[in-house]
């Protein structure tokens, strides 16, 4: 178990997620109007999201089949009888002045998330419940001096609200989680997980108390839109909870927002009861029944999941732990990788792993771009590879091929042929040139034989230098080697 030990002694920490994930649909939850992001505001907005009197809901069957694969995915029993109910409160974005949601009986009961941490462990997150929800419309204070603005659009599109167990210890572990469940939607494509876009959100409950003893009073710290700002997030509130609980203080349960610029968290409004949102079945929708045949069928249409893929990756291509859970974590990575696998005449699975983790995503990120977005093809870093291990280029020469790949999208055999970067590997005239250089550094020579091993290192930068670098660097070691050593 592990504490944090402050001023009066050993504290534990307890954090549990509340995690909004936007369901992929074309329609919303309860009506046919369109989901897309970025629309002029209350262009895409219906009778029924608008709340006019009269409107009856309709189920998307989609958004069902989208939660209970979600649901399949975190291990967690589906229910075959939901229901929904109205949860009533005042907005001004709520236009009905009820939420229609899942309470008592949601759709998806308890399962868990399995999380990889830093040193290697792996711990089991429990999942209390994912229920279905519609969303809220979004105000907006900034627009006007003495007016708010209002934009339904969002109104009424469908949620998954994901809610953890109370299992979480530590912001390495928040942040752990986010990105697994993240990966997981993705992979699903049940959500795209874009939290800058709000649709995906976290809501972290934090609180502390003394090893063995109940629980202390949470703060909810609502609507936090990043995996980063989470974790900076239970940092700043771990600290805070402390400092005033070491001075014989209590927490206040409330509710909290994130101050990204500030890197703090501030209240926003008090929580000291539990807000009375007067459930109640919602009389214009039937339960939701589903057959054991229907989630059947959905499990036999599921994806490979990360952790599947991840096992896979070890075994069938020999990749350690931690490049087969970068290249699996993501759809689109694991699609590159196994593209650039097949390709490859070499099959240099580990090197492949290397220079996609490495040199390739370190010249996309200067570039700015996705990786869906590279002008290098998986193909083309195959051959580039193959280049490598067939000796055609040395590993230095290949990072300016690609390079000039990232710039022209050409292939690389055609750059190395026209720019004439093959290797030398006539062993005659790289011993020419060893020779050449070695009498140019007679004091040099002496040097290196009288004990001064480090000057090998120097006859190496000479000789590549002479050559262009294009020498094998395996047969100039060889050579180099045994004349020194004549």
């Amino acid at each position: 178990m592990k504490y944090i030990e402050g001023k009066t002694g050993p504290w534990e920490v307890v954090i549990g997620l509340e995690v909004h994930a936007q369901i992929i649909s074309k329609a919303k939850l309860f009506s046919g109007a369109d989901t897309s992001f970025g629309a002029e505001p209350n262009t895409q907005v219906s009778f029924v999201d608008a709340g006019f009197p009269g409107m009856l809901p309709v189920i998307n069957t989609f958004c069902v089949t989208q939660a209970i694969k979600t649901g399949l995915a975190l291990n967690a029993k589906i229910n075959e009888r939901s229901v929904f109910a109205r949860k009533n409160y005042f907005y001004a974005d709520l236009p009905s002045g009820y939420q229609i949601s899942q309470f008592e009986h949601p759709i998806v009961g308890l399962g868990y998330l399995d999380i990889e941490l830093e040193n290697g462990e792996t711990k089991r997150i429990g999942i209390t419940r994912l229920h279905m929800e519609q969303d809220a419309g979004k105000s907006f204070h900034d627009q006007h001096p003495t007016k708010s603005y209002i934009d339904l659009n969002r109104a009424g599109v469908a949620l998954m609200e994901i809610v953890s167990e109370p299992d979480l210890r530590s912001s390495e572990e928040v942040m752990a989680y986010l990105k697994k469940l993240r990966a997981l939607l993705r992979c699903l494509e049940t959500c795209d997980g874009n939290m800058e876009e709000g649709s995906m959100r976290a809501d972290v409950n934090v609180s502390l108390r003394r090893p063995g003893e109940p629980f202390g009073t949470r703060a909810e710290i609502k609507n936090v839109n990043s995996i980063r700002f989470a974790g900076q997030a239970v940092e700043y509130e771990i600290a805070r909870q402390m400092e005033i609980l070491e001075e014989g203080g209590t927490i206040v349960q409330e509710t909290r927002l994130f101050d990204s610029a500030k890197n703090e968290t501030r209240s926003m409004r008090s929580k000291e009861h539990a807000q009375d949102y007067r459930y109640f079945t919602d009389p214009d929708l039937p339960p939701l029944i589903l057959t054991k045949e229907e989630i059947e069928a959905v499990k036999a249409s599921m994806p490979e999941l990360p952790d599947s893929k991840k096992a896979r990756f070890m075994s069938e291509y020999g990749l350690p732990s931690y490049d087969a859970e970068l290249l699996s974590g993501e759809k689109e990575n694991a699609l590159f990788y196994e593209s650039a696998v097949k390709s490859s005449t070499s099959k240099s699975t580990k090197l492949i792993s290397n220079w996609m983790l490495g040199e390739l995503f370190a010249v996309l990120n200067k570039m700015n771009l996705a990786l869906k977005d590279s002008p290098i093809s998986a193909e083309n870093l195959a051959k580039l590879v193959d280049l490598i291990t067939t000796d055609v280029i040395s590993g230095k020469i290949a990072k300016d091929v690609l390079l000039i790949m990232a710039e022209t999208s050409d292939d690389p055999e055609k750059i190395v042929e026209e720019k004439g970067l093959k290797q030398v590997t006539d062993t005659g005239a790289i011993e020419k040139i060893i020779d050449e250089v070695l009498s140019a550094n007679p004091d040099k020579v002496t040097e290196y034989r009288s004990g001064k091993d480090k000057l090998f290192g120097f006859f190496i930068g000479q000789i590549m230098k002479v050559m262009s670098g294009k020498g094998n660097p395996g047969m100039i070691n060889d050579i180099l080697k045994k004349k020194l050593d004549a």
